[in-house]
């Protein structure tokens, strides 16, 4: 029992006409409330949202460095997740004192000023080494900043650390790097444990998704109020689905690339990750717009959006349900959250409507071969003579490249080298790579007609199911399990358009289940209007680890516990 409530205790009475001594707890008992009632406390503040803990700060209830303390100490209390790679403690407590000091003189630098953030491993941070969680690149410092980092850290944001990843973010569960896997904070919450009848979450915990599963994991574990992925193929997508967080993938080009090592240059985005649709809004807000530095990059629509309405009409919403999408091994969770999801549009008066694209089927093949190919000429660069791991071995230029890039790549990243190669011949280039860009432009035109007969945005899945088991995942191999999870989320990649991932409910298993909506191109402000009505219905309860609290508190109820909290 965590808090012990005095209303709830009955001591039997002794009919002796004597009035009984009101109970008194003893040292060990007290002092068990008091650590108790600190972890509800803390939870309590590191659940806020970013708009709650930036009015906090700027009122003075709240200190910056204050909440980054409470970060970097529920990093530690996490660290059997993984979720990090490298944690900034010194650098974060001194922005955190700068950010301090803005605030008292009342001059913050934006709505992010004094919050904490983490970032995948793979965009470069100044003087923090940036490893892509491969051996290849241990050791390099960047002597800049990748753009989005370094407009969050103008607006005042605190970077507590980089996150784990999959090697060079290819892979679909965060297990394949080179500092471990990233287990799902889930796997350590209430419902899971209960359901899984006292199941040891060390010998069989579950997966975070991938690539981006450290920052996922540190947003859900409430050791960060804002995370940075990078989404190819769904990799922001698929661990915010797995991790019961938002994530967006936003459209391609409103976020500049400058920074984000590259996995394919064509599909790469910045991804945003947090608690809540209101959140990332406030984080696109900042991040959307030109750059010099990336040629790919573009004017944001609207430079200074306003707010997400609190209030937002559907009636005039028409919701695409794509009929491609029920694909072999949709869990029966998954589907039924998808109808009731679909339904919920259609009672509050959206239109809802099933629709066609054909060539869905293909995008995975399509996906592969071009994924390949532009992994095969990125990795080039990686020879071991300018920057990373170089191989002892130097008997000649040729016997230097080859160990290097033996040394430091693992499987899964040399196969899709060989296999782009492979693709790029001179006798294959037709076959493959012309062939997948003609794809390509079919999967765009799919979605550009159902956009242009009237549907506002796409509703489906965005994985098969909850979160595997990391004894289940490891059954096969790297290429059959992204080609699996990343079904539903890729075909967006592809065709350069918006996407989030909105948490719906948990499992029978008592993990996150996330559907996904699909917006038109650089309409992201409307689509995160429509996810914040979404979200706003749902409820969906928030992570609570199960040394802290039993039950999972939703969102409505945790505002309650803020309201008494802020009265106390």
């Amino acid at each position: 029992m965590d808090e012990l409530d005095q209303s709830e205790i009955r001591i039997p009475r002794r009919h002796t006409g004597r009035r009984q001594p009101r109970w008194q707890p003893t040292v060990q008992e007290a002092l068990k409330c008091e650590k108790s009632e600190k972890r509800r406390t803390s939870a309590i503040m590191l659940g806020l949202s970013i708009k709650e803990v930036s009015a906090a700060l700027r009122e003075g209830k709240l200190s910056a460095t204050e909440l980054c303390r409470k970060c970097l100490q529920r990093i530690k209390k996490t660290r059997h997740l993984n979720a990090y790679i490298t944690v900034t403690e010194e650098l974060a407590m001194r922005q955190a004192q700068e950010a301090d000091d803005r605030l008292l003189r009342g001059k913050p630098l934006g709505p992010l000023d004094g919050i904490p953030f983490s970032v995948k491993d793979n965009f470069c941070t100044e003087n923090i080494e940036t490893t892509c969680a491969s051996r290849m690149l241990r050791g390099y410092f960047p002597p800049f900043n990748a753009t989005v980092v370094q407009k969050l850290q103008d607006q005042g944001a605190v970077l507590v650390g980089k996150t784990n990843l999959d090697e060079f973010a290819m892979g679909s569960g965060s297990t394949d790097g080179a500092f471990g896997s990233v287990r799902n904070p889930w796997s350590y919450a209430g419902p899971y444990r209960t359901l899984s009848h006292g199941t040891d979450p060390d010998s069989d915990w579950v997966i975070t998704g991938g690539s981006s599963g450290g920052s996922a994991a540190a947003v859900a574990s409430l050791s960060s109020f804002l995370a940075l992925g990078s989404d190819t193929g769904g990799s922001t997508r698929n661990p915010g689905s797995l991790c019961g967080i938002v994530a967006l993938k936003p459209s391609y080009g409103l976020l500049s690339r400058h920074g984000l090592i590259p996995l394919v240059n064509s599909m790469d985005v910045p991804g945003i990750m947090s608690r809540s649709v209101h959140d990332t809004a406030i984080a696109l807000s900042v991040l959307q717009g030109r750059d010099e530095k990336d040629s790919t990059s573009v004017q944001a629509p609207d430079p200074h959006p306003a707010a997400l309405p609190r209030e937002f009409d559907v009636r005039d919403l028409c919701v695409g349900v794509p009929k491609e999408y029920h694909a072999p091994g949709l869990s029966a969770e998954t589907l039924s959250q998808w109808t009731r999801v679909a339904a919920m549009f259609e009672r509050a008066g959206a239109r809802v409507c099933e629709v066609s694209l054909p060539h869905t089927q293909y995008s995975i093949v399509c996906y592969h071969v071009l994924c390949c190919c532009e992994v095969a000429s990125n990795m080039a660069r990686f020879d071991g003579l300018q920057y990373g791991h170089r191989s002892a071995v130097e008997s000649s230029t040729e016997a230097l490249y080859a160990t290097t890039r033996h040394e430091g790549f693992n499987n899964v990243v040399r196969r899709r080298v060989l296999s782009g190669n492979y693709f790029l011949l001179k006798r294959n280039y037709e076959r493959y790579f012309v062939k997948a860009q003609q794809i390509r432009r079919l999967i765009t035109e799919d979605f550009r007609r159902v956009f242009a007969s009237g549907v506002d945005v796409l509703l489906t899945p965005t994985t098969l199911s909850d979160a595997a088991t990391y004894s289940d995942f490891i059954q096969e191999d790297n290429r059959t399990r992204s080609a699996q999870d990343d079904i539903f989320t890729q075909p967006v990649n592809l065709a350069g358009l918006p996407a989030v991932t909105v948490p719906t409910s948990l499992s029978s298993r008592g993990l996150p289940l996330s559907l996904q909506l699909i917006g038109q191109r650089l309409q992201d402000r409307k689509l995160l209007a429509v996810a914040h009505w979404m979200e706003q219905q749902l409820d969906f309860p928030l992570l609570r680890f199960h040394d802290e609290d039993d039950v999972q508190d939703t969102k409505s109820e945790r505002n309650r516990d803020r309201e008494r909290t802020s009265g106390s």
